[in-house]
């Protein structure tokens, strides 16, 4: 009962943490998804719907702390932990959400787009002179899908008749599946869907436009650089990371190691590991690298002008954008995060989410016929 506790407090700490560090993160023009100018940055308003936020986000903890507490002394069901930590997300993203209004509100009714001349920044090397793919830092992915090959090639001669499903960690016996090439290589499929994946959203993510400050297209072009980089390193790394659990999964299928708790738990640290690498680079550079150090004269820089204000074109705080005359596929996103979004007015972004919807689908139903096994929510308490 005390591991449940503990488990469940840090999992609303680290959901929480995340939470307050999301507005933190974004750049100074973009609080809460709305875009403001340079010198509105520190505008009374926004700054109340910062302590908004703050000061919510910490009340929805400490109440879903205490409900956690009296909740799990009463069922002891382990259950409980996934349940009040996505109703605090969920909380959370709605205070978000409300602080989002209230920036937007202040904005409309002072008159803040008509106090500088709108524009926009374009840097034309990013097209002739690209940010490239770093295939230096993809080999540590490779590298452990070879392995993770070689050694299910050379255990696959002596496999028992039946294996255990890849992510129940042989602890059920139960569940266990008729040992063939797609149940045994598993792990490898995997780790090549995940590779592909990876490596094919890099490719993407390099190739899209570049989210530039007109007021400071220099500084921000450069720090830009840097920052789609370093998103592409880690991005690399992180299939390293996903393959490296999958492997120590795969030992677990190939009954090479025990199934033990202490194992188990071991398959979970790479992905620990990675979550830890994207918070420290997101704290590190900021939403698009605004938080790098400006080269000299870069402090300076002012061009002038106010980015063009396209608010009415994002929606849900800065995460879905829709705009049929823009010709860009791929955006990046307004919540303070290393990610994209696809333009919801772009033809090719419904055909996009129609292949991933059909892929779903066909994934879901491989899963009910019990040809792959995909992860499900166990204890390992």
């Amino acid at each position: 009962m005390i591991l449940l506790l503990g488990a469940g407090l840090i999992l609303i700490a680290l959901v929480t943490s995340l939470m307050l560090a999301l507005p933190a993160l974004a750049r100074p023009t973009l609080p809460f998804g709305v875009r403001v100018g340079i010198e509105r940055v520190s505008d009374p308003a926004i700054i109340a719907a910062r302590r908004f936020y703050a000061r919510l986000t910490v009340v929805a903890a400490a109440l879903a702390a205490v409900v956690s507490i009296l909740v799990l002394l009463v069922t002891g069901s382990a259950a409980v932990i996934g349940v009040i930590a996505s109703v605090v997300m969920v909380v959370d993203l709605l205070v978000f959400y409300r602080a989002h209004r209230m920036v937007r509100a202040a904005k409309l009714t002072g008159g803040w787009t008509a106090e500088r001349r709108q524009g926009v920044a374009v840097d034309t090397t990013f097209r002739t002179d690209p940010v490239r793919v770093p295939w230096s830092w993809g080999l540590p992915a490779l590298a452990v899908l070879l392995l993770t090959a070689g050694i299910g090639w050379a255990r696959y001669g002596s496999l028992p008749d039946t294996l255990p499903r890849l992510f129940a960690g042989g602890t059920d016996s139960a569940r266990r599946a008729p040992t063939t090439v797609l149940s045994a290589f598993e792990p490898v499929i995997y780790q090549a869907a995940v590779t592909l994946v990876v490596v094919a959203t890099v490719l993407v993510v390099l190739r899209a436009r570049p989210d530039l400050d007109a007021a400071r297209p220099k500084g921000s072009a450069r720090r830009y650089r840097v920052y789609l980089r370093g998103v592409a390193v880690l991005s690399l790394l992180s299939a390293a990371c996903l393959n490296l659990s999958l492997l120590l999964a795969g030992l677990q299928l190939w009954e090479i190691v025990t199934p033990a708790i202490g194992w188990q738990v071991a398959v979970y640290v790479p992905l620990i590991v990675l979550l830890g690498g994207w918070v420290m680079w997101e704290i590190k550079v900021g939403q698009a690298g605004h938080r790098l150090p400006a080269l000299p004269g870069e402090e300076l820089e002012d061009s002038g002008l106010g980015q063009r204000d396209d608010d009415r074109h994002w929606f849900l705080a800065g995460s879905v954008y829709v705009n049929r005359r823009d010709p860009a596929l791929l955006v990046h996103d307004r919540l303070g995060s290393s990610s994209w979004t696809l333009n919801l007015g772009h033809p090719i972004a419904w055909l996009v989410l129609g292949v991933l919807a059909v892929a779903l689908i066909v994934l879901a139903g491989l899963a009910l016929a019990g040809v792959v096994d995909l992860p499900q929510r166990h204890s390992v308490l």
